[in-house]
């Protein structure tokens, strides 16, 4: 059986792009591969290193991950942190890492342009550390978005180059799981780029309804067209997009008919678009609270996770190990 791994990072809490980018596909694939998913603790530190209280932050992604269908008893859901195999593997895997190839990384590059007074050594060793995640599970597969591939193809890079330098096969090369479709990345609401917490234009899977209508009243749109068959503007071509996954046929089609007439009303769309997202996210929000109030699951799915995930990693780091050479008297 295939070992999928996927992680997001513990700053904030899931949003559309992530459940339908990613999770909601997560759900109906635990039956069917070995499936680890983790909280990602130690990246969160890279960009914020004096986090306001980190174990909140870790008891909201958990429990949504939980809401939102991921069942502990047929998946290993752990936090990173609780796995202390991840940080020697890293340390490993430092050893066999160039400065000169992680500085030209480009997510490294985008960072250090949106953060330069806080370039630590963990930013730039972001992808070793993403490596060390993937292969100490030996992970065949990682979902990933586009802003990710460059992560996975370093990660593919140290197992190849570890695999060479000391004559093994220790780690197979993880590819990118996409479920037979392109990677995909879900627009934000604010007329370009991805949703995502630090973009500030997503909603999210624990926002109230009054707050799902806000969000979506206020995305960017344009004038509207002045003739029919004018191609959309990259504002309105992501609103669409963004219907197209939460919305039924019949009511992106009505839209499209009155974009494609020079009728559209944007602010009707936004209203249907709120209801239809607010559909989908209540209960889930729902199951979120209750989930949360639960400290004894919530520790009790912890402490399972963390037990499931040692016992892999510590299989790979005891090979690692006795690979380079460490070995007792």
């Amino acid at each position: 059986m295939e070992v999928v791994l996927s992680g997001i990072r513990s700053t904030g809490n899931l949003h559309l792009g992530n459940y339908f980018g990613a999770v909601k596909n997560f759900v109906a694939m635990q039956k069917d591969y070995r499936c680890f998913f983790f909280i990602a603790d130690y990246h969160s530190l890279t960009t914020h290193p004096t986090p306001v209280d980190l174990h909140e932050n870790v008891k909201a992604v958990l429990s949504e991950y939980l809401a939102a269908g991921l069942d502990p008893e047929l998946s290993t859901i752990y936090i990173q942190s609780d796995v202390p195999e991840i940080p020697e593997l890293y340390l490993l895997l430092n050893m066999i890492s160039y400065v000169g190839e992680l500085e030209r990384t480009t997510t490294f590059k985008e960072k250090v342009r949106k953060q330069p007074d806080n370039v630590n050594a963990g930013l730039l060793t972001y992808p070793v550390l993403m490596a060390a995640d993937i292969l100490i599970h030996k992970a065949n597969k990682v979902p990933v978005g586009k802003d990710q591939e460059p992560h996975l193809e370093m990660a593919r890079k140290f197992a190849r180059r570890f695999n060479q330098m000391y004559h093994t096969e220790c780690f197979p090369l993880p590819d990118a799981f996409n479920w037979g479709k392109e990677l995909i990345k879900v627009p934000g609401l604010d007329g370009t780029g991805k949703m995502g917490k630090s973009e500030g234009n997503g909603i999210f899977l624990a926002d109230t309804d009054a707050e799902i209508r806000k969000k979506v009243m206020r995305a960017v749109t344009d004038t509207g067209p002045a003739n029919p068959g004018q191609p959309m503007s990259e504002p309105v071509r992501n609103l669409f997009y963004i219907m197209e996954i939460v919305s039924s046929p019949d009511t992106v089609a009505y839209f499209r008919e009155q974009y494609e007439t020079c009728r559209i009303r944007y602010g009707d769309m936004k209203k249907q678009l709120a209801e239809d997202i607010i559909k989908i996210v209540a209960p889930i929000r729902e199951r979120i609270n209750q989930i949360q109030s639960d400290n004894d699951y919530l520790r009790k799915v912890a402490r399972m996770g963390a037990e499931k995930a040692r016992e892999s990693a510590s299989k790979t780091l005891a090979e690692v190990r006795s690979i380079i050479g460490f070995k007792p008297f």
